[in-house]
């Protein structure tokens, strides 16, 4: 009975001590208590470090950390000009210019993300493509031809352009030109660069893309960037072509204007040298606006100048239901 009494002691301080193993499994070894206890316990010592390691091989890790997507850093933009595809996103000239293989493939405008849901500025690579994709954070909302840029949400798609930053932060294009530039990325050669400045030409937008510094990949398992400050304008103002000064000229009097019955308007742009490369653009899609009058009219909206390209004329709603049709941005003024 003593003999057995003492067994019975001796299992049960090895049965006490097994808790305390499994809540010190993460620290290097046990204390001193433990060991005493396991030191009066050798009928049982096999079966307890049985338990023991079984508890400590599906225990976390101290510093375990969640695991998420693993963040990708976007290809680098010299590398980038000479073989593969290069896209370059105004925010402040809502238009994009796309590079391929160093050359100008084509350029379009933009609407980006409106007041408190602001497109993020940086270089991004392109994550994720999608022919349809709908939205799970915004009503389900569609999104032709979409290409990932981040994990929380920032996209290039197809949708609607009014002319100024309308979306979610979101980069919206015309729906042939989005589906045109789904054909022409890949992940592995395409890198996209975002900027708050405006761009007024295919060679400010190189010289801008070349500056932009790289981002660094976050290490917290959200597979996110950081991304750098963009440089300003000044940095290197010698590198970039001079931008031609606004001055209005007969051709862009809204007097004339008035005069043309129908009135439609193409863009609201952020400078009057970005309204006429987009009226050069929509003239040589559309012919039938070379008939018509057109006027480029300074005002301002929410206490930001903008400079709407508005056009005239008899047949000005339905060349306004011909771009429209084929994506493009395009409202009746009257």
């Amino acid at each position: 009975m003593v003999d057995g009494f003492f067994t019975i002691r001796r299992l049960t301080a090895v049965l006490c001590v097994a808790p305390l193993m499994v809540l010190n499994a993460c620290k290097a070894a046990p204390d001193a208590s433990v060991s005493n206890a396991l030191a009066l316990a050798p009928v049982a010592e096999a079966t307890t470090a049985k338990l023991a390691s079984a508890v400590i091989a599906t225990a976390p890790a101290k510093d375990e950390k969640a695991t998420g997507p693993a963040a990708k850093m976007p290809p680098v933009i010299g590398d980038i000009l000479e073989t593969g595809t290069l896209i370059v996103i105004s925010k402040g000239s809502q238009n994009m210019h796309v590079f391929r293989d160093g050359a100008l493939w084509d350029s379009s405008p933009v609407s980006t993300g409106k007041r408190g849901k602001e497109t993020p500025s940086g270089v991004f690579p392109i994550l994720q493509k999608k022919v349809f994709h709908r939205s799970n954070l915004y009503s389900n909302a569609p999104m032709p031809h979409m290409q990932r840029l981040t994990w929380d949400g920032i996209a290039i798609h197809a949708g609607r352009l009014p002319g100024y930053p309308a979306s979610h932060g979101c980069i919206r294009l015309p729906s042939g030109f989005a589906k045109a530039l789904f054909q022409q990325t890949s992940h592995e050669t395409t890198a996209v660069v975002v900027v708050d400045q405006a761009v007024h030409s295919q060679e400010h937008a190189r010289q801008v893309a070349l500056r932009m510094p790289l981002p660094i990949a976050r290490t917290d398992g959200s597979g996110g960037l950081i991304q750098n400050p963009e440089p300003e304008l000044v940095q290197f103002a010698d590198a970039l072509p001079p931008v031609e000064e606004e001055k209005p000229t007969a051709q862009t009097l809204p007097t004339r204007l008035a005069q043309s019955g129908e009135i439609i308007q193409l863009a609201a742009a952020t400078s009057a040298g970005a309204a006429e490369d987009h009226w050069s653009k929509m003239v040589a899609q559309h012919p039938d606006l070379k008939t018509m009058n057109k006027a480029v009219i300074a005002a301002t909206v929410n206490g930001q100048k903008v400079y709407r390209l508005r056009v005239g004329g008899d047949q000005a709603r339905a060349a306004c239901d011909a771009i429209k049709a084929g994506g493009g941005a395009c409202f009746p003024v009257s």
